[in-house]
């Protein structure tokens, strides 16, 4: 029925012809679309149960402080970059694409990083200075 491209990526075109061959089967290029194996996407919902169950679990064990937060926004940040690659079919794109879209979010996270360091340096300087803690 449909036949796979070259591309190794499990991507099938409409009624089995490739996207290049439409002159001779009459079909519009925008009916050509890709059909990705249902494999993968229960691949993928398997670990992102696995991800949210290891995200209770932090909870569940009682674990406090930056290593509670860290492990929720690292199991977070998977669940988000296992959605976006595969769910919005980021995986497929060029890369120009990828980097306009992944880069963001990767530099606010720098930013924010940044920003908890300078404010323990703020509150050391303001003690300092003021007398009191705030």
């Amino acid at each position: 029925m449909a036949e796979a491209t070259a591309n190794g990526l499990g991507q099938h075109t409409l009624h089995g012809t490739q996207a290049h061959d439409t002159a001779a089967t009459g079909i519009a290029p925008a009916e050509v679309h890709q059909e990705h194996p249902i494999k993968l996407y229960l691949v993928v919902w398997v670990w992102l149960f696995i991800l949210s169950a290891c995200s209770y679990l932090v909870d569940y064990v009682g674990l406090q402080g930056y290593l509670r937060w860290s492990l929720i926004l690292i199991f977070m940040m998977l669940k988000a970059g296992l959605i976006v690659a595969v769910f919005m079919h980021m995986a497929w794109e060029r890369l120009a694409l990828t980097y306009a879209i992944i880069l963001p979010p990767i530099l606010v996270l720098v930013f924010v990083a940044m920003m908890v360091f300078e404010s323990e340096y703020t509150l050391i300087t303001r003690t300092l200075f003021f007398g009191t803690e705030p």
